[in-house]
């Protein structure tokens, strides 16, 4: 069951922009996926007296192929470059082997700026005919005539690999036959970059050590997490939990990736996390430049405290000193911005009676929240293989009437009267810090507390529960709350009577975490206008978990779809403090691919006394290709739920189970 804290460390990950994506996957991109298809129509005959591809498009030389290349020289003639000039930098050149040519078939280098498609390349020279069919068996069988590669050079290990497109069905003869090929005809040392985990598998029987995505990706220090420009003072941080004065107006420099982070001009963090880390996701909804830069802290240690433009692309970054117009024009945008008024969702309040999980439908948000009418909606629609933890929700109305007893619009009105309170954060974080302790420790109706328990017992047998947060303003599709209020994890009866009410009070009381303030604060959501309602939950003891998206925030391909995930209970796995695994798999050509395997050396389990407990792992490795392709058809059915819309998904993996533990809109990435 993932928890807030999980949610933190999860979300941050998922930023990359869509422009830097296959950069930052350390492959070309491929001109078979560029979105419209375009690519696709070169598979099949052109009509007569039309252009071919080598009259159409730009060349550095007139020859077709080379059968070797001998220097650089040849290498960067016959090359197409993406990202010319930056540090993310690819020239590639593709080849085909000829295994039918004679004695030991034939190697082509091929003018990739003329061709740039092995297809268009076979077809000019009459060495393919026929359909698409006829291109596609060159992909897919053992005994196929053509090997169509791709020969590129990686800056981040400063090499040459060679490549295959990632739903390439490989055999190891095939890769031996290339390496031998690649060896005597090309100049320099060259070694086989596997493009999925099936590629991976192959190399190894073939005796081959592959270069991986992960090992890649591991190797850069750039990353464009969410583009966008900011203006902003630059501030180099070692832990953001004992700063007090941060501000809208700062670009904040992380040494760590934080559980929480405040409303921010621009994000810099020098240790890597996951594409959707809590920190990343909170970027993309604020709409603000988020990258990871090694060294960050060194590089930038001499704009400390100066006001900064800071411009984040796919390729690169910038930053130098903002001037006065700058500054005075950014002071003016946060000024407008905070002007705004966006809405929460609309509450129903008329009714406190406590609502089966079962009975719940997505029109139900008015009384529960998104995060607990959308899991509802999730259980109804009967996915095969999938289930909802069984709960109920305790609807805005019971919040409403508790805070009413407590004379709450009252207590906010002078909190916020307070002096410095709008100017000052310190004086926001001692009030709210107040707040939350008075609700923490109200006096609860005992009608109330009776059927809490009573439902508890009723319904879900007094097992362990997670205690959950389902707000007006989470799950909103221009606002995601993700992270932002307290999950209370595996509360017990054996704790005491007191438990359950104890933790809905912690729940009610996290309105007020000042994290939630501010980005409530920042995106011009009405302070009194939020109501929270709590899901209660049956615990389960996941063997691993994680969020999903439902299609590829890297690339924004649409048959893409991203997993991040961690072994056991999905507790700080958003948190960004270690890496999770990391996988893309693609519908389309059914392969996965690792972007970066999990640093946790630890797992959470639920603890017999209540809470959790931390256990050493037994084996890094998460999902099997077998569970990833599972979790994507199980994205693909809760999508087509909610009208197509991209979803993010968290989940959990129970023996044979999947279980979906929150379904919300995935906030798209901001533009440049």
């Amino acid at each position: 069951m993932l928890s807030t804290p999980t949610r933190l460390w999860f979300c941050a990950a998922l930023a990359l922009a869509a422009a830097s994506s296959q950069a930052q996957l350390a492959r070309k991109p491929s001109m078979y996926e560029d979105g419209a298809g375009n690519a696709l129509k070169s598979l099949v005959p052109r009509p007569d007296g039309t252009p071919s591809p080598s009259q159409t498009m730009g060349d550095r030389s007139s020859q077709a192929a080379l059968p070797a290349l001998a220097s650089r020289a040849d290498f960067d003639r016959f090359a197409r470059d993406y990202y010319a000039g930056t540090p993310l930098a690819q020239p590639h050149v593709i080849f085909v082997i000829d295994r039918q040519a004679q004695p030991a078939g034939r190697l082509y280098f091929i003018n990739t700026p003329r061709f740039q498609l092995h297809d268009r390349f076979l077809r000019e020279q009459g060495l393919l005919s026929g359909n698409k069919e006829a291109l596609n068996r060159n992909y897919r069988d053992a005994k196929r005539r053509f090997i169509l590669g791709t020969l590129s050079w990686q800056p981040q290990i400063s090499g040459f690999v060679y490549e295959f497109w990632e739903g390439d069905q490989l055999t190891a003869p095939i890769l031996r036959e290339t390496e031998a090929q690649l060896r005597q005809h090309f100049f320099a040392d060259v070694r086989f970059k596997a493009n999925a985990s099936a590629q991976e598998q192959v190399a190894v029987s073939a005796g081959l050590e592959p270069v991986t995505q992960a090992a890649l990706i591991g190797q850069q220090s750039f990353l464009a997490l969410n583009n966008g420009q900011a203006v902003g003072r630059l501030r180099l941080l070692d832990q953001v939990d004992e700063v007090r004065d941060l501000q809208p107006s700062d670009i904040v420099v992380l040494r760590q990736v934080p559980i929480t982070l405040p409303p921010v001009a621009g994000v810099v963090t020098e240790q890597p996390s996951t594409l959707v880390s809590h920190v990343n996701l909170l970027a993309k909804g604020w709409g603000v430049p988020n990258i990871y830069l090694r060294d960050a802290s060194r590089e930038l240690a001499a704009l400390n405290g100066q006001w900064v433009h800071l411009a984040v692309a796919a390729k690169d970054y910038r930053i130098r000193p903002a001037s006065a117009e700058e500054r005075s024009a950014a002071q003016q945008k946060l000024a407008n911005k905070r002007a705004l008024s966006q809405a929460s969702i609309r509450a129903d309040l008329r009714s406190s009676a406590l609502q089966p999980l079962s009975a719940l439908r997505a029109s139900n948000r008015i009384q529960c929240g998104a995060k607990a009418a959308n899991l509802g909606e999730v259980n109804s629609a009967a996915i095969a293989g999938v289930s909802v933890p069984d709960g109920f929700c305790v609807p805005f109305g019971a919040y409403a009437s508790a805070m009413r007893s407590l004379g709450l619009a009252e207590k906010l009105a002078r909190m916020q009267q307070l002096p410095g309170f709008d100017s000052n954060a310190a004086v926001r974080r001692n009030a709210l810090a107040a707040m939350r302790a008075e609700i923490e420790s109200m006096p609860l109706d005992a009608a109330f507390t009776r059927s809490l328990q009573q439902r508890w017992a009723s319904q879900l047998h007094s097992a362990g529960v997670f205690v959950r947060s389902s707000s007006s303003s989470e799950d909103l599709p221009g606002f995601s709350g993700a992270g932002l209020y307290t999950t209370v994890p595996n509360v017990k009866a054996s704790n005491g009577e007191q438990a359950l009410p104890n933790a809905v009070r912690k729940v009610w009381a996290s309105v007020f975490n000042f994290e939630a303030w501010e980005a409530r604060r920042a995106a011009g959501i009405a302070q009194d206008a939020v109501v929270m309602a709590v899901l209660v939950q049956q615990a389960v003891d996941s063997e691993a978990s994680g969020v999903m998206v439902t299609r590829d925030p890297v690339g924004n391909t649409p048959h893409s779809v991203f997993i991040a995930a961690k072994r056991g209970i999905g507790i700080r796995v958003v948190e960004g403090q270690r890496v999770a695994e990391q996988v893309l798999y693609s519908r389309w050509s059914k392969a996965v691919q690792v972007l970066s395997q999990s640093a946790e050396d630890t797992e959470l389990r639920l603890d017999p006394n209540g809470g959790v407990r931390e256990v050493a792992v037994a084996e890094r490795r998460v999902l099997s290709d077998a569970r990833v392709q599972r979790l994507a058809e199980v994205g693909a059915a809760i999508e087509a739920r909610f009208g197509a819309r991209t979803q993010d998904i968290e989940w959990a993996i129970t023996g044979e189970r999947v279980l979906v533990l929150q379904s919300r809109p995935f906030v798209a990435a901001s533009s440049p």
